[in-house]
C-alpha cells in the first residue's frame, strides 16, 4: 500500500496543504519519468517470463515440481505484465490530455496578449477620424491627378491654331514642290534639226505640217536661248 502511495505522490504530489501545485508542464514531465520507469520494469518482466518458460520446458519431464513452480511465477509476471499495460496506458491517455490542456493554455495566453496590443493600438484611433483622413486623401489624390491634367496640357504652345489654314498651307506647299519638279526638265539636248537659212523658193508654196513644225521648232529655240 506504501508502495503504491508513493507511486502517486510521485505523479500528483504528497497533497499535503501549503505545497506548491505543478504547474502543466512539470506533471508532464513526471508522467513521462513514470512512463519511462514502466516501460523499463515491463522489459525485465518479459525477460521473466522467458526465463520461467525456459525452466519450466526444461523440467517438464524431469522435476515436474519446479516445473510447476516455474508456471506460478511465469503467470504471476504476466499478470503485472497486464497490470503495467493498463497503467502505462491511463498515464498515457492522461499526459496527452496535459500536453493538449498546456498547448491550448498558451494560445489562450497569445491570444489575450494579441487582444490588448491590438485594443492599444486602437486606443488612440477613431473610427470618424478615419474616415475623414481618408476623404481627404481622396480629395488630395483628385487634386493631384487635376494638376497631372493640366500640366499635360499644351495650353499656349500652338494648340489655339486654325486647323484648316494649316492645311491650306500645306496644299501650297505641295503645289509649289509640284511645279518645280515639272520645270525641272534637265540640259536641253543639241541634237535638234537645224533652223532653214536660205528663203523658200518664190511661188513655191511650203506645205502645212512643215510650216507648223518650224513654227514649234523656232518656238523651242526662242524658249531655250
Amino acid at each position: 500500500m506504501s508502495e503504491k502511495k508513493s507511486f502517486f505522490q510521485k505523479v500528483f504530489g504528497s497533497g499535503q496543504k501549503g505545497e506548491k501545485e505543478p504547474t502543466p508542464q512539470e506533471a508532464i514531465q513526471r508522467l513521462r519519468g513514470i512512463e519511462e520507469m514502466l516501460v523499463k520494469k515491463s522489459d525485465f518482466l518479459e525477460k521473466k517470463v522467458e526465463s520461467e518458460l525456459a525452466i519450466a520446458k526444461k523440467n517438464g519431464t524431469k522435476n515436474k515440481r519446479v516445473a510447476l513452480q516455474a508456471l506460478k511465477r511465469k503467470k504471476r509476471y504476466e499478470k503485472q505484465l497486464q497490470q503495467i499495460d493498463g497503467t502505462l496506458s491511463t498515464i498515457e491517455f492522461q499526459r496527452e490530455c496535459l500536453e493538449n490542456a498546456s498547448t491550448n493554455t498558451e494560445v489562450l495566453k497569445a491570444m489575450g496578449s494579441a487582444a490588448k496590443a491590438l485594443k492599444k493600438a486602437h486606443n488612440n484611433m477613431d473610427v470618424d477620424k478615419v474616415h475623414d483622413l481618408m476623404d481627404d486623401v481622396a480629395e488630395q489624390q483628385e487634386i493631384a491627378n487635376e494638376i497631372s491634367d493640366a500640366i499635360s496640357n499644351p495650353v499656349g504652345f500652338g494648340t489655339d491654331m486654325d486647323e484648316d489654314d494649316l492645311m491650306a498651307e500645306l496644299e501650297e506647299l505641295e503645289q509649289e514642290e509640284l511645279d518645280e519638279k515639272l520645270l525641272d526638265v534637265g540640259p536641253i539636248s543639241d541634237n535638234l534639226p537645224s533652223v532653214p537659212t536660205t528663203e523658200p523658193v518664190a511661188g513655191k508654196r511650203v506645205p502645212a505640217a512643215a510650216k507648223e513644225e518650224d513654227d514649234e521648232l523656232k518656238e523651242l529655240e526662242m524658249w531655250a536661248s
